[in-house]
């Protein structure tokens, strides 16, 4: 198996404008952070670069990560992915916190054959989303995300956005593993409002790539939410699809309403 390598990269919040105001400057400031946070899906883009240099297509294909988000990155701060053993990393700012950990293996052993699509119900994009809350986000809650299309001759904007040089993806033309992330987020943003909330952990696998033309869409079921410590958390088992094949599933765990918002 080839090594991890560490990877530096010079941290950008992509979001400013999202509707997300955690990754707002003076919201985020009223929270108690420094300033606007870097996405959570952007740093696992960062954490992701090691394991598709080493593993390339396969771990694209097959491979597992997990990713928890301990402490804010902040637009322009250096990081420094760092592997702490064969399948480990640590993300660390410039000042040497580290930020985020994620555990990564080339081939999910026992975990090969992709998750039946069925064990998701399919239900459509909310038209109109009711405010987040426990009663709208109850355990066995199913929602879904409208089909959308990955064109890889567009995608050269969003990897300069998470600042990728692996020419991987654009000489195979394939989507990056943390552009498929995103819409874990949006199958939650997307059906319940949100004020200001905060990725917290991903565990993903890959079942398949997202090639040039794929319709991608995504089917999500509440499978946890609680309270600790005055932060609301909702934890979410989702399937990703292009078309009707699985590509990857991920174990999404958010601050839906974080203390003080």
């Amino acid at each position: 198996m080839t090594d991890l390598r560490p990877y530096r990269v010079i941290a950008r919040n992509t979001a400013t404008e999202s509707a997300n105001k955690i990754h707002d400057d003076e919201v985020a400031r009223q929270l108690g952070f420094r300033g606007g946070l870097v996405p959570g899906v952007d740093v696992y883009a960062y954490l992701a670069h090691p394991p598709a240099e080493a593993w390339g297509l396969a771990w694209l294909e097959r491979g597992t990560m997990r990713a928890r988000f301990h402490q804010p990155v902040y637009d322009g701060g250096r990081v420094d992915v760092v592997p702490i053993g064969p399948t480990a990393l640590e993300l660390r700012d410039d000042g040497g916190a580290t930020c985020a950990t994620a555990e990564v293996a080339a081939v999910a052993d026992g975990q090969r054959e992709p998750p039946r699509v069925d064990d998701w119900p399919r239900v459509d994009q909310r038209d109109d989303p009711p405010p987040a809350s426990p009663e709208t986000l109850a355990p066995g809650t199913a929602l879904g995300l409208a089909p959308h299309g990955f064109h890889a001759d567009l995608a050269g904007a969003y990897l300069d956005e998470v600042r990728e040089t692996l020419p991987l993806y654009t000489d195979e033309g394939v989507a990056h593993p943390a552009w498929i992330l995103r819409d874990a987020n949006y199958v939650l943003s997307a059906n319940v409002r949100l004020g200001p909330w905060i990725h917290v952990e991903s565990i993903v696998q890959h079942h398949g790539l997202v090639r040039d033309g794929d319709v991608v869409s995504a089917r999500a079921v509440v499978t946890n939410q609680w309270e600790r410590k005055g932060h609301r958390f909702v934890e979410l088992d989702v399937i990703h699809l292009a078309g009707t094949r699985p590509v990857a599933r991920t174990r999404h765990t958010a601050i839906y309403r974080p203390r003080g918002a």
